[in-house]
This record gives structure tokens, sequence and C-alpha cells, in this order.
């Protein structure tokens, strides 16, 4: 297996407890990584049972083959967006599936990767991106976008409350020469945010450095086309097992859930529905699945997960 990909697949008796594996369904891991999750999935498969696996990364996906290289059940390995998951079984011949996972966000073999540039900890080129092949990156976001659009990003997919002011502090630096490194980035980052607000919290590119790479991967604009999707084509009672990393995430997919659960369109003073819509899905999961304090001992990166799960009627 390829050594340099190694992943921890977080809340992993949870996803496949939630799966409720067929040994001859169709399953589809639509953010593959490193093999892990997969790897259980597999296991639980026959050799009738058919294993999708997406991913954008292709060293992900030589990775995984690795791995899964020794299990009995069919294995269909692609390299694409997860949100494509229609077109992807159209491909082969599929229209419906038992079970799906997605464990969004970035995975440890892209943070731990210094060439990659997604680490605030390494300094690295400003690239961030998920596919490698092309497409933009964190040094077209930080030297091409305008002012105002860098103060969106870093406010609305980072949270960052000095936005405006890294943004600033961004736009005045890149007049005298284009920003190319992850450390000149965190650099400016640092004299932009007053010291009295780094003493406290995370490491103060932490939020700046998540939305660059939400941006680079339209990994918001992703989720919510994911989710009705996925929902389309899974067969009756299959289920659909979402982990995430961040509120933005997960707030999204709570009210994707909650929208594909109940679609009534109705003003809520009306004593009955009319609009006829009924929902084709049911929750599985009332509150997100967590991880155990002994998993977060074992995987400091598993603390933030969540895990959603719906069944279709």
């Amino acid at each position: 297996m390829t050594e340099s990909f190694q992943h921890i697949p977080v809340l992993l008796d949870e996803c496949i407890e939630n799966l409720a594996i067929k040994p001859d369904g169709v399953y589809v891991d639509g953010t593959i990584g490193g093999g892990g999750h997969a790897l259980r999935i597999c296991e639980r498969l026959s050799e009738r049972g058919t294993l999708i696996g997406i991913d954008r990364d292709r060293d992900a996906l030589s990775a995984s083959e690795d791995r899964l290289s020794g299990q009995s059940c069919r294995r269909i390995l692609v390299q694409d967006d997860y949100a494509d998951i229609k077109a992807i079984l159209r491909d082969q011949g599929l229209e419906k599936i038992d079970g799906a996972l997605l464990d969004l966000g970035v995975s440890s073999y892209q943070l731990d990767n210094v060439k990659r540039g997604f680490s605030y900890m390494q300094d690295a080129p400003l690239d961030m991106r998920m596919d490698q092949s092309g497409g933009l990156t964190a040094y077209d976001v930080v030297n091409g976008y305008d002012q105002n659009d860098i103060t969106r990003v870093i406010s609305e997919y980072g949270e960052e409350r000095w936005a405006k002011r890294i943004a600033e502090f961004i736009c005045d630096a890149r007049k005298t020469k284009p920003i190319e490194s992850t450390g000149e980035l965190v650099s400016i980052i640092k004299a932009a945010i007053p010291a009295k607000a780094r003493r406290d919290g995370p490491h103060p590119a932490k939020r700046t450095f998540q939305a660059i790479r939400i941006e680079v991967n339209d990994e918001l604009g992703q989720i919510r086309a994911a989710v009705d999707d996925y929902c389309d084509v899974l067969a009756p009672g299959g289920r659909l097992c979402i982990i995430t990393f961040h509120s933005l995430e997960d707030r999204i997919v709570k009210e994707k859930f909650a929208k594909r659960v109940n679609p009534c369109t109705c003003p809520p003073e009306f004593p009955v529905c009319i609009c006829g819509k009924i929902g084709d899905v049911k929750k599985i999961t009332k509150k997100p699945l967590i991880p155990t304090e002994e998993e977060i001992e074992q995987n400091p990166r598993s603390r933030s997960a969540k895990l959603r799960v719906l069944e279709k009627l």
C-alpha cells in the first residue's frame, strides 16, 4: 500500500453499523481517501457485492486500490467529484445504490503532504487543490481576487472576525510581489490579527486557510448539490451517511436533511398541508453521532467530526 497515504478513518464503527450493509448490495464511498472506511465496507460484501470508490485525488485512488486489492467484492474506483454521483452511476449502468458514505473535508494525507499546501504549519507553494489536474489554486485566490472577494471568502467560509483586516494586509503585501507560499501567507495573517487576539484560540491562520481551501475546491457547493442527488439514487431502505468537520458543512447537511424529510412548502400558519409534497427519507440520527473520548485521544483530528444518517423510504 502507498506508505505516504495513511489515514485513520473517523467514526468507523458508527459508519459501518449505520450503513446496514447487505452482502450483495451496491455501496458508494464518495470520498474514499486512503480506503479506511472502504475496506470495512468491502469486508462486509460478498463476491456479488459492489463498492464504488470516488475521489478527486489520484493519490487517494492509488492508495485505496492497494488497500482493497485482497477483497473479493467488485470494486470500481473513479477519479471524479462525489457530487457527480448520477453521471458516475450512469457510466456504470447503475440506477440505484444500497448505501453511501461521504467523509467530508481534507484528508490527513493531504494535510501532511507538504507539497499540497493545505497546512499552515509547513511552508509550501500555495495550492490546496484536492484534484491536482487543474483548476483554481490558493495562489489564484490570494493574488487574483479583489479585496472585497477575499474578505467575503474569509468571513463566510472561515467565520473569521478579522477577515476584512486580513484581506487588506494580503492586498497590500501583493502590491510589492505575489504571495507565493503558505509561509508568506501565514506571516501576513499573523501581522493582520492583533497580538492579543492571537494569544487565544486556535492557530491564527487556521480559519483563513480553511476558507481558502473551501473556495478552491467549492466544498460547500458540492455538499448542497450532492445531498439531494444521493437521496435520489438510494434504493428503498438504502442509507446515506455524511461526516462533517466544521459548522458550515454540518449546517448545510442538517438543513438539507430536514428539507428532504419534510419538503412541505405551505406557510406555517396553514392548519393542513395543501402543497402535497411528502418526504421520501427518514432520519436515523436525530442528533449527530460524535467520536468517543477514546477515539479523540487516538486521533485528535476526529474531535470536530459529526455523523448524520438518512434512510430512503
